[in-house]
């Protein structure tokens, strides 16, 4: 699998494994049997409260119903962290390009365009019988542009600045780095809040990539930069130095 060097929000280039077309197909299977099912059950639903079963007419709730499958992407992205259902299973995930976690534009821009990279609607063309000529070249737009691009990324991704990366590591691990913290605790540097959320997702991010090499050298120029940057004096090792600005940064921002 390709490997990319992102340029993170301290001048530092970070590894990360871009994820193989299969797996993304994979995840998109999935992610389309779970709508599957969603709506199967809802046809169940919708019946067995009309009482109807050949030819009902759609009304309302049917439109209520579609909502989720309209917003599933865009929903689940935004909301754990930039993976479907399908992306969890096959264990990859949405970074932006410099490392960190999309903002809500750019969840949003990939979603607007999934029906370019992922035309769904094929189906329903298909069903009807309507099959515009000049559709046809949207069929091959997103694979195109996913074998094309260094970062394999189709064309939602080239809009919104994002990348799929492969996620080896633990869950374990995630949750070590944000961690619940409690009422007593007393911050440590409560200058962390002088960096932006985007500085805090790059932390995160180095922290995730040293599990996989702890002995990069990338990880102590990241804690340098920032104890200078902070004017910070420390005993503490690199990894527990950015550990404790996490916690420092969890407790501080829900204040």
């Amino acid at each position: 699998m390709p490997v990319t060097r992102l340029h993170t929000g301290f001048n530092i280039e970070v590894e990360f494994t871009v994820s193989a077309f299969h797996k993304r197909l994979l995840a998109w299977i999935i992610d389309l049997l779970v709508l599957f099912i969603y709506l199967w059950l809802c046809n169940k639903l919708v019946t067995a409260l009309s009482g109807v079963t050949q030819s009902r007419q759609y009304g309302f709730l049917d439109f209520l119903l579609w909502i989720p499958v309209l917003l599933y992407y865009l929903l689940f992205e935004l909301f754990t962290n930039g993976q479907s259902p399908g992306k969890r299973v096959m264990r990859i995930r949405v970074i932006t390009a410099t490392g960190g976690q999309p903002t809500i534009s750019q969840y949003l821009i990939r979603w607007m365009f999934r029906s370019i990279d992922f035309p769904t609607w094929l189906f329903f063309a298909l069903m009807y019988t309507y099959w515009p000529w000049y559709l046809f070249p949207l069929l091959f737009t997103g694979l195109v542009c996913f074998i094309l691009t260094p970062n394999s990324q189709r064309v939602g991704d080239l809009l919104a600045g994002t990348i799929v990366i492969d996620t080896n590591t633990e869950s374990n691990w995630q949750q070590t780095v944000f961690m619940e913290v409690e009422d007593a605790y007393q911050p440590v540097y409560p200058g962390v809040m002088g960096l932006s959320d985007r500085d805090m997702n790059t932390i995160k991010q180095v922290l995730i990539y040293a599990r996989k090499k702890p002995n990069d050298p990338v990880l102590h120029q990241v804690a340098l930069k920032i104890q200078t940057a902070l004017r910070i004096e420390t005993d503490l090792d690199a990894v527990e130095f950015l550990e404790v600005l996490l916690k420092d940064y969890n407790f501080l921002s829900r204040r």
